[in-house]
């Protein structure tokens, strides 16, 4: 896979532990802004709720999924057009994409990593992001616990290696600074759905 820095990248993490790249400009801002658009408007949004702590608690954006490969749900136009351009810059043949919109500042996703039971070993995760930029923090879990703040503007793509999900988590915290609306596109090779397995992911 290209997770090697070109002249537009930018190496956040290169270790034993993992690797992590930054593309300012995957997309023009003009691109950036008609997706956004279409996506905002065309996507059926869902409010999640999740088990926490022994309670339920609303999951703090809203979110949607479809499966690209094979084509499970019709997907905007928007979607696919991302899709083919981050396959071309990746050269990585993701399956799926996961949708996040934060409405504003309180939307936030908490450090984490992704299941590995829900992501084929060995491929990298991309993230597209479009609309307001937000900073996304990364976390060693061991020492040396390094800690990296990785500003996401509308157009930008991060990628990060499969080895990440093992030693580092990621997350948008909360701000209480003004700042508008953002979708994300987290594309991801899946596993091949199971209908035999109750409540099986796509």
């Amino acid at each position: 896979m290209s997770l090697f820095a070109g002249a537009r990248e930018t190496v956040v993490v290169d270790d034993q532990r993992g690797r992590v790249v930054h593309t300012a400009d995957l997309v023009s801002p003009e691109v950036a802004r008609i997706w956004f658009d279409e996506l905002r408007e065309s996507v059926d949004w869902k409010a999640q709720r999740r088990r926490m702590y022994d309670r339920d608690v609303d999951v703090p954006r809203l979110q949607a999924h479809f499966r690209l490969v094979p084509v499970e749900d019709p997907a905007p136009e928007a979607t696919l057009a991302a899709f083919r351009a981050v396959v071309a810059a990746t050269g990585v043949p993701f399956t799926s994409v996961g949708l996040n919109f934060y409405r504003d500042g309180r939307d936030s996703v908490a450090p984490h990593n992704d299941h590995l039971d829900e992501i084929v070993s060995g491929f990298p995760i991309a993230l597209l992001s479009l609309g307001a930029t937000r900073r996304m923090t990364i976390r060693a879990k061991a020492s040396p616990k390094r800690v990296l703040h990785v500003d996401l503007a509308a157009g930008s793509l991060l990628v990060m290696s499969y080895e990440t999900q093992l030693h580092y988590t990621h997350g948008i915290p909360k701000t209480a600074e003004p700042v508008g609306p953002r979708i994300s596109l987290a594309f991801r090779v899946r596993p091949a759905p199971d209908p035999a397995k109750p409540g099986f992911y796509r």
